[in-house]
């Protein structure tokens, strides 16, 4: 049924604008063609798009709202630190630590927050 189906990441925001001016120029994302009333539709890898619109509950998820798949994990922390993006270092039971990265298993991750508060994340697996 929706096994095929594209999907789209929600993220709420308070401020429309300063959220295009991350979203747009910090994280490099590119906005859709398509028209989205109350937000914008970022194309991302794929056939996936992030979905960010203005909502009175932004930035009250207190868990990872987007996560991106990325081959270079390193390159891509470095070129955000770069741009000013601050990255989350989590105690998590179970789960090795190397500064920001996470890693359990196959599985390697940086966290960082939008402007708002919500949590995103990249990952790379292998």
């Amino acid at each position: 049924m929706l096994a095929s189906s594209p999907i789209v990441a929600v993220v709420a925001v308070s401020d429309l604008d300063g959220a295009r001016r991350f979203y747009g120029e910090t994280l490099g994302l590119t906005a859709s063609d398509m028209d989205e009333p109350g937000g914008v539709l970022y194309d991302c890898g794929g056939a996936t798009r992030l979905l960010v619109y203005e909502s009175s509950f932004a930035g009250k998820n207190e868990a990872t709202a987007a996560s991106w798949q990325v081959d270079d994990l390193e390159g891509e922390i470095a070129a955000l630190e770069a741009k000013g993006i601050a990255f989350e270092e989590y105690d998590i039971p179970g789960i090795e630590r190397d500064g920001v990265i996470h890693e359990m298993g196959g599985i390697r991750a940086a966290w960082f927050k939008d402007p708002e508060g919500n949590i995103l994340n990249l990952v790379t697996r292998g």
